[in-house]
């Protein structure tokens, strides 16, 4: 028996892609301006027009998916007798793995039966719709909720998240990151290195002076304990130096394909304008 696939919109996937997969997308919110947007559908902020808004002095914040929208999207996959799998938006990073969680036990009591398992993916942006990808295909090859759910939790460890950003600012604003962290986005030309340590908290890795130097380390960061020859880049309104950063990994001993999804409005509000990302999987926990 198949089961249906969630995740969320931190995941950065592309809408069409999730249909044509049949992954749900439930979104988080972002409210700038004193207006709330949504992140999935139709009508949703996208990462242009928000970094855009970012730019004039716009400062978003970002909410979490509450109990009841994964109370109403589990109930009505259980009634319809599926099964259910949630690839989760890291928990140290937002509250939207707790609500599944507590909306999980919520309709467990009226339908003890069901099966629901969620995946604390201590990841984001493409990193965590790199890994949502990976079940997909999992479940279309055939196999189980469990087998695909059991994998998963033993792949996490190893993703690799590694971020560069411009300024530090708008992460110490969102409470992503410490002042005391944030304080090395304040030198003249030293560019932050960040990723995502074992405990899926965005961290300081590194200090570089100057983006060129910025982005060669984290080439070699992302690539230099490299188990899985798929690579993930990201960036926020910045295409021109996503393409640059694919061709440089290609050139990277083991690297054999590079899939671009580009930052979400979510993630987004958080990195600011001139992020670049990338996503690998490594022969080691990080």
């Amino acid at each position: 028996m198949t089961f249906k696939l969630l995740t969320d919109s931190t995941a950065d996937l592309n809408e069409n892609w999730a249909k044509d997969h049949d992954v749900t997308i439930l979104g988080l919110t972002i409210t700038l301006n004193e207006k709330t947007y949504e992140t999935v559908g139709a009508d949703r902020l996208t990462s242009e027009a928000l970094l855009t808004a970012m730019k004039d002095g716009g400062k978003p914040t970002t909410s979490q998916i509450n109990v009841g929208a994964f109370e109403a999207y589990f109930q009505k996959e259980v009634e319809a007798g599926n099964d259910i799998l949630y690839m989760a938006f890291s928990s140290v990073l937002s509250g939207t793995y707790q609500s599944a969680v507590i909306a999980r036990e919520m309709v467990l009591e009226d339908y003890p039966q069901a099966r629901i398992e969620i995946v604390d993916t201590l990841a984001a942006a493409g990193g965590e719709g790199f890994l949502v990808m990976l079940a997909a295909e999992k479940r279309d090859q055939g196999l189980s909720l469990d087998q695909v759910a059991s994998e998963m939790k033993s792949l996490c460890p190893y993703l690799y998240s590694h971020f560069l950003v411009d300024d530090l600012y708008h992460l110490m604003r969102g409470g992503r990151l410490s002042k005391s962290s944030a304080i090395v986005g304040s030198l003249v030309s030293i560019k932050p290195l960040l990723w995502i340590d074992s405990q899926g908290k965005l961290a300081p890795l590194s200090k570089v002076r100057g983006r060129k130097k910025g982005i060669r380390e984290m080439i070699e960061k992302s690539v230099q304990d490299l188990n899985f020859g798929t690579v993930v880049v990201a960036h926020a309104n910045d295409p021109v130096s996503a393409q640059e950063l694919e061709e440089k990994l290609l050139e990277k001993d083991g690297v054999e394909r590079v899939l671009q999804l580009p930052l979400g409005p979510v993630i987004s509000a958080h990195v600011g304008p001139g992020t670049l990302a990338v996503f690998s999987i490594g022969k080691t926990p990080r």
